[in-house]
């Protein structure tokens, strides 16, 4: 169990809330507000709770490491670069708070560009019930350092500047930085709001006690970073649904040709390990039986239809058959629980977008007959918004690297901080 915010007596307290406003901006214009709006709900509980204080403190991209490779790419195309207007036009709060205001209907004061230390005398001398947001925590090489004791540094800083803590960024749940886990070592309470406890909610019983049968989806590009994930679904899932890039390494370790598909030879006896443990475990793994392939990785490739398990030596696999799309549809059917995490095909480029979208449009459809439909991962949310069905599925989580994380069984600090 986590405690969450509604287990605590906010009036009058100061609260410092970690929120993951690490969202897509150009020319200083948020592009993408779903973060935002993920945590409005919270924010807005807190304030009807006749707070003092409320601080919100978040990254917002990569700071030094996004510079670094900026102007290495300046340099290498002959021109000059001025760091310090490529980090205000990326990576400054301020524009992030003057949405927020937007979309709260109230002031955002700004706490200042000059970093977020020194900022305790600025937040108790606003009035009651100010909303303040602190500039990237990601400034600071504290944030995000490996030792401990640099962490604690801004860590207490931080701390110093609420009564209570809230983590409401399960985008960074699986991050021990300063700001999300180390401030919970000097805050006297710590609770989760309202997203944090939405995801943790959908995704913790997949791994300890879903509703049977599970079936998960599991595609990608590469089977390096799902192996962990592929072997604790193992233990609870009815069937594994293999897609993307992934299934090809999957294809040749089963001894099937795969033409010029990405296949990372490196991972064939991992792919074998996973096969047999599934074999002895009872587990179904269902691999493309049909495909559509390309002769080139482009948007402008012309699709070519491979009605087989075994693929030309001149053509790449990008996306799954009509086969294999009516062998998903039999799976899924049976399903009380679905999570998927990955891309079946390269649904970017829309001539081989359609099995990603069939994935979409049959979890959406089980979800309206009751089956509990979890949808994790980065490309899995932007393929269910591209086809426009992210609200007919039960959960889309927020986050990434949590969400697979979670998923593997890990236990994640910016959640643990939150624990009971």
């Amino acid at each position: 169990m986590i405690k969450t915010v509604t287990s605590v007596d906010l009036k009058g307290k100061r609260i410092i809330m970690r929120v993951d406003f690490n969202v897509p901006m150009k020319d200083g214009v948020v592009q993408d507000d779903t973060r935002i709006t993920a945590a409005i709900p919270t924010i807005n509980y807190i304030l009807g709770q006749g707070v003092k204080t409320l601080t919100l403190m978040s990254h917002l991209g990569d700071p030094s490491k996004d510079a670094a490779k900026a102007r290495e790419k300046a340099e290498k195309d002959g021109k000059s670069f001025d760091e310090a207007a490529y980090i205000r036009g990326k990576h400054r709060m301020a524009p992030v708070a003057e949405y927020l205001a937007k979309k709260l209907g109230k002031p955002v004061v700004f706490a200042g560009e000059d970093g977020c230390y020194g900022k305790k005398a600025f937040i108790d001398g606003q009035a009651a019930g100010t909303v303040i947001m602190l500039e990237n925590t990601r400034f600071h090489k504290e944030e995000t350092a490996k030792d401990a004791a640099d962490r604690d540094k801004l860590a207490k800083e931080l701390a110093s500047y609420g009564d209570i803590f809230v983590n409401d960024a399960f985008g960074t749940a699986h991050r021990d930085h300063a700001s999300t886990a180390s401030i919970a070592k000097f805050v006297p309470v710590s609770v989760a709001g309202f997203l944090m406890e939405k995801e943790v909610n959908y995704l913790e019983p997949i791994v300890t006690s879903p509703k049977k049968p599970l079936i998960a989806i599991i595609g990608g590009a590469k089977v390096s970073s799902k192996i962990a994930v592929l072997e604790s679904l193992l233990k609870n899932a009815a069937a594994l649904v293999i897609g993307g890039g992934m299934a090809y390494t999957f294809l040749k370790a089963q001894g099937h040709k795969v033409g010029k598909s990405l296949v990372e030879d490196d991972q064939l006896d991992t792919a074998r390990k996973i096969l047999d443990a599934a074999k002895a475990a009872k587990v179904e793994i269902v691999l493309p039986v049909d495909q559509v392939g390309a002769d080139k990785f482009d948007s402008a490739a012309v699709p070519v239809a491979v009605d087989s398990q075994d693929l030309p030596d001149g053509l790449m696999g990008l996306d799954v058959g009509p086969k294999t799309v009516a062998r998903y549809q039999e799976v899924l059917s049976t399903a009380r629980t679905i999570v998927w995490n990955g891309p079946v095909g390269v649904f970017e480029f829309d001539a081989f977008a359609r099995g990603t979208e069939e994935v979409a449009k049959l979890v959406a459809e089980t979800t309206s007959k009751g089956t509990i439909t979890v949808v994790g991962g980065g490309d899995s949310v932007a393929a269910v918004n591209k086809f426009h069905l992210a609200d007919k599925m039960s959960h889309v989580s927020t986050g990434g690297g949590a969400s697979l994380e979670l998923l593997e069984g890990k236990k994640l600090p910016g959640i643990e901080v939150c624990r009971g």
